[in-house]
């Protein structure tokens, strides 16, 4: 069979598809940037205990 040699799609669709295909690739661009960095970072260590001075909440009250 031939094709009907009419043209079915627009440019607008041709375009908006192509910018859409672009923000994909520079969204998982970013993503794997952020990956790599973080990979590259050491493990921030957060678990540390405040200073403890033997003092309660409650004794501080009164």
């Amino acid at each position: 069979m031939a094709s009907s040699g009419k043209k079915k799609t627009t440019f607008a669709k041709l375009a908006r598809e192509s910018r859409l295909r672009e923000r994909r690739i520079e969204k998982q661009a970013k993503k794997d940037a952020r990956k790599r960095s973080s990979e590259n970072q050491p493990a921030e260590v957060t678990d540390i205990p405040a200073a403890d001075d033997g003092i309660s909440a409650a004794q501080r009250e009164d």
